[in-house]
């Protein structure tokens, strides 16, 4: 039986699949399997796949179902009571492994594993801004896991992440169906029961320009999955005391988040109803701001917005 299997979920992705594959098979830790789900590639995907010959290397095909069905297919096929995950079109530095291996050995209680990582947008390598994370050098337990991700990027990332097999059959898998979110949401339900281990080090690399990217957003977005998951947590009392607070702030987050987009598309009532329903102490201009936009007629809010995107983008790459 492997120590590690390595799920990769498959969509359109020929240009970039191979790169993902190479830096699997260039890790330092080489005890594997790379279980890859093609879930109804119309590209020629499948066949850049195929031309590995390495006998750790799985492919399964499958009729097109979504990226959270291709990451429980995997799960179901893994052999290795360990599964990592990395996305397509993204690949881990030769560390990622060795490093999520040592968190294991050292916090065997964690829910999930997980390493910093890097963004990589227009050929400019830029790091993930960490909040309520110790500085580098550092690993351990995530102080606060809702905190961390209300206030800064994801702590876990899809590419940068493992999870022990039993985790599943205690919290369940991705949900099916949802096209937004739907890792986030996970990592969230895990978070509610389990401690989350993080490394500093860098163990992947997430490209932001590549095709087809799995987390496009819908024009229209009636509620992020994890705001659903949190609240029914708080209504059947799941929710640890110490944790709401921080975990009220990263619903927030994602409330806003969604009147952002609702606004852009033009769906400006829905908007209002992500914003009504949020309560936060640390977003409060935000939520104003949005607000703002919200009762505004769609072509004015919509022109703004778009210029004050391009003006912050420009900052960023600057």
């Amino acid at each position: 039986m492997p120590l590690i299997s390595v799920v990769i979920p498959l969509y359109n992705k020929e240009p970039h699949i191979k790169r993902a594959i190479d830096s699997i098979l260039t890790q330092k830790i080489q005890d594997f399997e790379i279980i890859i789900v093609d879930d109804g590639s119309t590209d020629k995907s499948a066949e850049v796949v195929k031309g590995f010959t390495d006998p750790r290397i799985r492919l399964i095909q499958q009729e097109n179902m979504g990226v959270s069905a291709a990451r429980n297919r995997g799960i179901k096929e893994a052999k290795a009571d360990l599964i990592a995950f990395l996305d397509a079109d993204d690949n881990w530095t030769p560390i990622f492994l060795e490093t999520v291996l040592r968190l294991t050995e050292k916090l065997p209680e964690a829910g999930i594993y997980a390493t910093a990582y890097d963004f990589l947008k227009n050929g400019r390598l830029k790091a993930a801004k960490y909040c309520a994370v110790p500085p580098v050098p550092w690993e351990g337990f995530l102080p606060s896991y809702f905190l961390s991700d209300a206030t800064g990027d994801h702590p876990v990332c899809s590419s940068a992440v493992c999870i022990p097999k039993k985790i599943f059959f205690e919290i369940g898998m991705f949900k099916v169906g949802v096209r937004y979110g739907e890792d986030v949401d996970l990592w969230g339900r895990i978070a509610l029961k389990h401690p989350i281990a993080f490394s500093r080090e860098i163990g992947a690399i997430y490209h932001n320009d590549t095709v087809n990217r799995a987390c496009k957003l819908e024009s229209k977005i009636e509620e992020h999955p994890f705001v659903k998951s949190a609240r029914d947590a708080i209504d059947k009392g799941d929710v640890q005391k110490e944790i709401y607070d921080d975990l009220m702030e990263c619903i927030a987050k994602y409330q806003l988040h969604s009147a952002k987009r609702n606004i852009i598309s033009g769906n400006r009532e829905l908007a209002k109803c992500n914003l009504k329903n949020c309560k936060t102490k640390l977003f409060r201009w935000n939520k104003i701001f949005w607000y703002f936009f919200a009762y505004m007629p769609h072509t004015v809010s919509y022109n703004m917005l778009i210029f004050l995107i391009k003006i912050k983008n420009s900052v960023h790459q600057s």
